[in-house]
Order: C-alpha cells, then structure tokens, then sequence
C-alpha cells in the first residue's frame, strides 16, 4: 500500500476578506475532492485572506497510480487563474517504510 500526499502554498488572486477567501478555497476543494476522489483540506494560513495552504492525500495500491494522481492534482492546482500556487511538497510513503 502507498501513502502519498502533497502541500500547497497557496496566494489567492482578488480576495479582500475571509469571506471573500472561503468563496475561492470551497469551489477548489470540492473540484479536487469530485475529480480526483482524494482526501483534501484546508490546512493553514486560516486568519490571512490572501493566503491558503491546502493538503491533498491519497492512498493506493501501487506507486505508479499514487504518483499519476498527485501530478494531476498539482498540474490542476497550478492551472487555476484565481490563484497563483507558491509552492508544492510533495511525499509518498510505502506501508513498510
């Protein structure tokens, strides 16, 4: 079993309030929950509304898959013309690691 996850740093494009932020970050979250059937939050910079960090996870049965997906994820990410992604980390981790 692998175990695979990628963190975004992420600066939100025209985005005046917290308000503002949820209505960019929800929409993205749920996409990338529907299309690539992953695990998503958001995980930090929750008080500041120009910035976000999201984590993606996923577990599969082999590394190919896991890999595949998780560049999916972040070339959609990345496509994305209301944000601009800093950066991306990403891991992967074998069950008997």
């Amino acid at each position: 079993m692998w175990i695979g996850w990628i963190e975004f740093d992420i600066l939100l494009g025209d985005v005046h309030s917290l308000k503002e932020k949820r209505s960019v970050v929800r929409p993205l979250l749920a996409e990338l929950k529907r299309r690539f059937e992953v695990s998503v939050s958001e995980t930090g910079d929750h008080s500041q509304y120009r910035r976000t960090q999201l984590g993606v996870g996923l577990v599969a049965a082999d590394r190919a898959h896991l890999v595949e997906v998780l560049a999916a994820v972040e070339r959609f990410v990345a496509g994305r013309p209301e944000i601009e992604l800093l950066s991306a980390r990403q891991r992967e981790l074998h069950s008997e690691d």
